[in-house]
């Protein structure tokens, strides 16, 4: 072998350890910042902690956990809270506002893998401490994220490890500093702006790359469908945040995406929990992102609109939750009972892996 040969075997064995060396970081509802390079990735973790420790804010929810859980070893679960919180709302409402996207992810650590739960703002649920069922947005602005929690526990069943909470600002912000995203419009969208302008974002069908003003407009919007299509966009939307945030061309923005997220973003994670996930990212096959919504039907009750949740959609749901969470046997064969019945109101969509 020639000194030459040996030379670029050696560059050759280099670009394939670095390429190994890529961190995948779950950091925001909206967001998996990938980290590639000894030494990027160095200068990333000071900045990713210097915010994080500024986003800290644990709540003293009720937990469904007997013993503390590490996820370093554990399967665990998030809560994203998306908040309809802007300047000109804190105006109006102060503290009091409702969510606007509510997400759970549960994260299995033997598979790699995640479900993501699109939970419908207007579903019709119980909120522990009120005497009647209401719109699961309202536990917000109830009680803020402790309630929220505890809602989000007792309607599915499962323990809620963590919470991610950010406003609107962020989600524009992330989607700028990634130079927008592409998706699909589905029809021709007359929209609100960040802070509530009418009609201020215009967009026509077709795939096209949005900004982050047109990408919140697009998760926003319900008037020409249904609560249940708006989760399956704002899980679409989020699909197209993490492809993008991934890409090798993105590597440069996390800097810039991880200032967006600090400002914005409330979370219990410590800074060591959140290094935890990043195993998943390290995943031979990718990680493996699995959607899941809950079916429903549009009804009037005393004149005001919600969307009542399917119960067997929901016990399926639960199902599927739970045995994530347990032992990836339990897990098969739930899916496995799930999809072999196509009838069935609940839809496990498209499954995709983030490389």
């Amino acid at each position: 072998m020639s000194e030459y040969q040996r030379l670029q075997r050696i560059k050759l064995k280099k670009r394939k350890v670095r390429k190994k060396r890529v961190l995948l970081w779950v950091f925001v509802p909206l967001l998996i910042i990938l980290l590639s390079g000894a030494g990027y990735a160095t200068y990333l973790m000071k900045k990713a902690e210097s915010v994080l420790n500024k986003s800290y804010q644990p709540v003293k929810a009720t937990s469904m956990r007997e013993t503390m859980i590490n996820p370093d070893m554990d399967n665990i679960s998030i809560l994203l809270i998306g908040v309809d919180t802007s300047k000109s709302r804190e105006k109006l409402y102060g503290d009091a506002v409702r969510s606007d996207a509510l997400m759970v992810a549960t994260l299995n650590q033997k598979e790699k893998s995640v479900k993501l739960l699109s939970i419908p703002r207007d579903s019709y649920v119980h909120i522990p401490g009120r005497k009647k069922n209401d719109k699961i947005n309202h536990a917000h602005a109830y009680g803020g994220t402790k309630l929220t929690i505890e809602t989000v526990q007792e309607l599915l069943d499962i323990p809620i490890d963590y919470y991610v909470k950010m406003n609107f600002y962020a989600f524009i912000d992330i989607v700028d500093a990634l130079g927008g995203i592409k998706v699909e419009v589905p029809y021709e969208i007359s929209e609100k702006d960040s802070e509530d302008n009418h009609e201020a974002i215009h967009l026509k069908p077709g795939l096209q790359t949005l900004n982050g003003e047109e990408a919140l407009a697009l998760a926003r919007t319900r008037h020409k469908d249904s609560d249940y299509m708006r989760g399956k966009r704002q899980q679409e939307i989020l699909k197209a945040i993490l492809k993008k945030a991934v890409s090798v061309q993105s590597i440069t923005k996390h800097g810039k995406l991880i200032e967006a997220v600090g400002d914005n973003m409330t979370t219990n994670m410590s800074f060591s929990e959140m290094k935890s996930l990043i195993d998943y990212g390290l995943a031979g096959k990718g990680l493996s992102v699995d959607t899941v919504n809950l079916a429903g039907s549009d009804e009037y009750i005393n004149g005001i609109y919600y969307y009542k949740l399917d119960e067997e959609s929901l016990e399926q749901t639960k199902s599927i939750l739970q045995s994530h969470l347990n032992d990836s046997e339990n897990t098969a064969t739930a899916e496995d009972d799930t999809e072999s019945e196509s009838d069935r109101p609940i839809s496990i969509n498209e499954k995709i892996n983030i490389e």
